[in-house]
């Protein structure tokens, strides 16, 4: 539930930028300035919350993190201008990184060693269905009666998380020895910072295809808006198979893993460039992309192999990583636009950017040889 509603505010907000960007008077690309702020509270929220709660217990800190997610949605529906959304969406974002690290860090702890990605895996899974129901009816909801209520739903859904994890997380009091210190230690490991480094740049394209697509469905595919929800709903079909199917090969090869997944990327963006003038080729196009969405869960096992002591910190990097990532690429893909490559362009922009992912990969991957 927690996954559901963080993805729903994440992606929706994305599908519904230009209900928003128009009721707010600003452009598109500036509208992405909005996606951007969330990213950026949960770059620096993660690290912040992960330090500085080392020493609570993991199901009291996330009935927090949900609470304090459910203040920043409530206050983002009711934004009455372009700047106060701006700081709502920072505050809804704090707590993104930490809640998602801890519970995958909670789930990991209760499976079997060789399990961890799946377990990990699942805990996306609530984003992931927030991709294939919440985001289209997010969307369908700011068709319909305003996307203000989009951002309600969201903080309903978020106090609904809260009462769940305190009638059923596992009570899980914290490690002996935890401390700030101990948690800091994971920024000078040179493999958990390699690790955050290929999630932030290779999962860049995804956002910055998924940001504009709904602006590229109407414009450029000029698809009716009634059937947009769709195709988001396949997209979040495309990453649902991915996070069931690619971690049950990910146990001792994460970093081929990896490295396929952002070849996937390279491959399946650049060709998204060119399928955007048809209603069915950009539907296929997207739902490819999606798969290669188990990236996440696999550089999330990954640095629970190599961050020591520092599990907390590194799992909730992972998240500030993507939402470098979620920064990046709608701030690249609007350059492009606003430059006159037309929307269709966010695909290689994409592109271009897991091919960097990539080579960053292979520098880690030589290290690690080494």
């Amino acid at each position: 539930m927690g996954g559901f509603a963080i993805g729903t505010t994440e992606f929706a907000t994305m599908s519904l930028l230009p209900y928003f960007a128009h009721d707010l008077g600003i452009s598109a690309p500036v509208a992405g300035y909005v996606i951007s702020a969330y990213a950026v509270g949960v770059v620096l929220g993660a690290p912040l919350i992960a330090v500085l709660s080392a020493r609570i217990a993991r199901r009291t800190l996330l009935i927090g993190l949900m609470l304090v997610f459910a203040l920043g949605n409530g206050l983002t529906g009711l934004a009455p201008s372009y700047t106060s959304m701006m700081l709502f969406r920072f505050l809804s974002g704090l707590p993104h990184g930490a809640y998602f690290g801890v519970a995958m860090l909670v789930a990991a702890s209760l499976v079997p060693h060789e399990r961890r990605a799946q377990a990990s895996a699942r805990v996306l899974m609530g984003l992931t269905v927030a991709t294939i129901i919440g985001v289209p009816c997010a969307n369908w909801l700011g068709q319909a009666i305003g996307w203000r209520w989009g951002f309600a739903v969201v903080a309903v859904l978020a106090l609904l998380t809260a009462t769940l994890v305190a009638l059923f997380a596992p009570h899980q009091p914290p490690e002996k020895g935890a401390s700030a210190m101990t948690e800091l230690s994971a920024l000078g490991n040179r493999d958990v910072l390699l690790t955050l480094a290929i999630g932030a740049i290779g999962f860049g394209g995804f956002f910055a295809i998924y940001t504009y697509l709904a602006d590229t469905l109407l414009t450029v595919t000029h698809m009716p808006e009634s059937l947009t929800p769709l195709v988001f709903a396949i997209f979040g079909a495309g990453m649902m198979t991915g996070l069931v199917v690619v971690p049950r090969f990910a146990h001792g090869r994460l970093m081929k893993v990896a490295g396929l997944c952002l070849l996937w990327f390279a491959a399946t963006m650049a060709l998204y460039s060119f399928l955007t003038g048809n209603p069915w080729t950009i539907t296929l196009a997207v739902f490819l992309i999606g798969l290669g969405g188990a990236l996440g869960p696999v550089l999330q096992t990954r640095l629970m192999d190599v961050a020591g002591k520092a599990q907390t910190l590194a799992a909730a990097l992972n998240h500030s990583a993507f939402n470098v990532a979620n920064a990046l690429g709608p701030l690249v893909g609007g350059i492009a636009i606003a430059h006159g490559l037309g929307l269709s362009s966010t695909g290689l922009v994409g592109s271009a950017l897991a091919l960097a992912g990539l080579a960053i990969w292979a520098v880690a991957l030589k290290i690690r040889h080494q």
